[in-house]
């Protein structure tokens, strides 16, 4: 009988002479390829011609060689898919035939089964869904010498495979797609949340309309075409925080024109100028745009700026009888284009809510400061200033003078200090006049005072020393801050400030704060029309107490009404008292006494020399007693019984016989008014008392 032909005689080797160690090499060879070949049928073909781009532009640096390794053999893709399988089904043939020989009937079956699923199709893919890009760079000379063995084969059956499918384009991704993709992947990669939140916005631009987005019109701050621009209306302006801001006339819906904040540089409220007048000049344009603009037109159109960066949303209004009209329904501007972009609420330092759709209010971090208050009418002063004049006093006062700087006196009770009447006026006919005018003297050489002035308006002459040196000084020049500030601490005592007793007018000591003065060594006549501020001693101390009444009670809420009538009543109850006392006048000097104290002088040069003293630093607290008073005017007067207004460490010359006339008149007349003004004191306590308006601690 003839031996049947088998593929081990017809292969040029003969299979059966080998031996079984050489039979289990190359059987293990076979399945080693069939695992090659089957990774990287997964992990090539996995890896599309769209994700090797993105991995030659953006991966790193090996990721990029790999991907330009492997970008050329897998641009043909049906090539290397024929090739690959042709070669993986090749080997799985000759390792269950050579699996056969080696054993028979059932056992080949299953061990061929189980070795093909698990060596050579379980592991390779697992590795090579992770690690493709790797191991297909590191294999592509064997993957190439592959579709070279294959070719007559494979390329036939691919060219046949692009003509019935079409080019391989790789995946693409549409807006929802990348959208979706970015959100699904915010765990495994390195992006923000507000990176992804800006890339769900960018891709969600085309989607949204104006009318998403826009400011409804009755919400936006627009100003009226006939308002006046005077003080209040420009405060307004400015604490509105726009840089835009529309202008209708009629009614709010009918916008004609756009007012920019720079148009204001040169308009001043004194002018009352009309605002009509201002918009006919600059005539700025407004922009209108339909409600059914989407967002990435809008944002096209912000950039470009021919337009500026606000638009009107308009809609025509088919309602009702008569003819359709174009009706203004909201503001969008570029912030609000952005914020949807970032999906996120931009804010400034003058948002009063968080977002235009739920008016939730923000919580308050920066004070903007109100000028419309230095606008209202002052019913305790009978000179009025303008609003401006009011203002520039503030800022002035609050940051160049020491004494009324914030962390001495507060701002909201400086401003109250402002209300009070304490603003003069000097008219003056000529300047020769004004010399021999007593009433133009504003301070006076040797004449004690006790207030502070601060020059608003005119100019005034200044006489210093004995030399009678003269100058001139204009607006915004203060004289006799001394007044103010020396010895102070004696009116605020820690015992004054014990909490149980600070919002008391008791604790203001007035017996310490009106018993120091000041003599100004210089003489201060006003040349032309003045306005100048005057605050008296007495005044100020009473603010500086309500400051730290402020201070002591800015956290009870419940008591702040209560705390303002208070600190206004003091304030102004202290400065009817000073314009009810008289001015010190300036000391008579009796002629038979000065030619007695002349001689005495003469004996006391002949007997000893003058006295020297250095002034000390700061002065010690002192009674009120005239002697103790006298020896602190004294131990501060030169020769001629003048304060000297000099350096601490100044030399400062004493004469007791010809000064003891001079102190003992000024004695009196210090001594009288401490008298007025404690009776005037005292009431104030005993009305305070009866209509019980002082705030209370209450118990914890």
């Amino acid at each position: 009988m003839r031996k049947k032909a088998t593929f081990q005689t017809l292969y040029f080797l003969n299979i059966k002479a080998l031996n079984h160690g050489k039979l289990i090499l190359i059987i293990l060879m076979c399945l080693t390829f069939s695992a090659l070949f089957s990774g990287l049928n997964l992990g090539l073909m996995a890896m599309d011609r769209t994700e090797l781009k993105i991995l030659c532009n953006t991966g790193t640096e090996k990721e990029k060689q790999y991907a330009r390794t492997i970008q050329p053999v897998r641009n043909h893709g049906n090539y290397l898919l024929c090739s690959i399988l042709f070669s993986n089904v090749l080997v799985n043939s000759i390792f269950t035939i050579l699996l056969d020989d080696l054993t028979s009937g059932l056992v080949a079956v299953i061990c061929s089964t189980l070795a093909i699923v698990i060596f050579g199709e379980i592991s390779p893919q697992a590795i090579c869904s992770r690690h493709g890009l790797c191991i297909g760079a590191k294999t592509i000379y064997m993957t190439k010498l592959t579709m070279i063995i294959t070719f007559p084969l494979s390329y036939p059956i691919s060219k046949l495979l692009d003509f019935l499918l079409g080019e391989e384009i790789g995946n693409v991704y549409n807006r929802e797609r990348l959208k979706e993709l970015v959100r699904v992947t915010t765990g495994y990669n390195d992006l923000e949340k507000d990176e992804v939140n800006i890339i769900a916005g960018a891709l969600e631009l085309r989607k949204k309309t104006v009318t998403d987005v826009m400011t409804k019109i009755e919400d936006v701050y627009m100003l009226n075409y006939n308002a006046i621009l005077d003080f209040e209306t420009v405060s307004e302006i400015m604490k509105s925080g726009f840089s835009r801001i529309p202008v209708y006339e009629g009614v709010r819906t009918n916008i004609v024109t756009m007012l920019y904040i720079k148009d204001l540089a040169f308009v001043d409220p004194d002018d009352n100028m009309p605002l009509k007048t201002l918009c006919q000049f600059y005539q700025n344009p407004c922009n209108f745009i339909f409600e059914d603009v989407t967002l990435d037109i809008m944002f096209k159109q912000f950039k470009e700026g021919h337009k500026g960066h606000m638009a009107f949303v308009q809609r025509v209004n088919n309602e009702g009888e008569g003819d359709p009209f174009y009706e203004v329904i909201g503001l969008v501007t570029l912030e609000d284009v952005i914020e949807e972009l970032i999906q996120a609420e931009i804010m400034d330092e003058t948002d009063v809510f968080t977002d235009n759709k739920t008016k939730r209010r923000r919580q308050a971090r920066h004070k903007i400061q109100d000028f419309t208050i230095f606008a209202e009418k002052k019913e305790n002063q009978r000179i009025h200033i303008s609003p401006q004049l009011t203002l520039a006093m503030f800022q002035y006062l609050s940051t160049t003078v020491d004494a009324f700087k914030p962390d001495t006196i507060s701002e909201t009770i400086l401003r109250r200090l402002l209300k009070q009447d304490i603003i003069y006026h000097i008219k003056v006919k000529s300047r020769e006049k004004a010399r021999n005018d007593p009433a133009a003297i504003i301070y006076q050489q040797g004449k004690a005072v006790d207030y502070f002035v601060l020059i608003l308006e005119g100019r005034v002459e200044v006489t210093v020393g004995k030399e009678n040196m003269m100058f001139e000084s204009g607006p915004f020049t203060y004289f006799g801050s001394q007044a103010l500030t020396v010895n102070v601490g004696i009116a605020e005592s820690p015992t004054n400030t014990n909490p149980q007793t600070v919002g008391s007018i008791q604790s203001i000591n007035l017996d310490s704060m009106l018993r120091y003065t000041f003599v100004p060594d210089y003489t201060v006549r006003a040349v032309s029309e003045v306005f100048y501020v005057k605050i008296k001693r007495s005044l100020y101390l009473a603010a500086k107490r309500a400051t730290l009444l402020e201070r002591s009670q800015k956290d009870s809420l419940p008591g702040q009404e209560q705390f303002d009538d208070e600190v206004e009543k003091l304030l102004h109850s202290l400065d009817e008292d000073d314009r009810s006392m008289p001015e010190s006048p300036v000391l008579p000097i009796d002629k038979e006494k000065e030619s007695k104290n002349e001689k005495e002088k003469e004996k006391d040069n002949v007997q000893s020399p003058v006295h020297s003293a250095t002034a000390p630093t700061s002065p010690a607290p002192v009674s009120a007693s005239p002697v103790t008073h006298s020896k602190f005017i004294s131990s501060y007067s030169d020769h001629n019984g003048k304060l000297k207004n000099s350096p601490a460490k100044a030399t400062i010359l004493i004469s007791p016989s010809q000064t003891q006339a001079k102190l003992d008149l000024n004695t009196e007349i210090l001594a009288r008014q401490e008298a007025n003004r404690a009776i005037s004191a005292k009431k104030l306590i005993e009305d305070e008392e009866r209509t019980n308006l002082l705030p209370k601690k209450e118990d914890s």
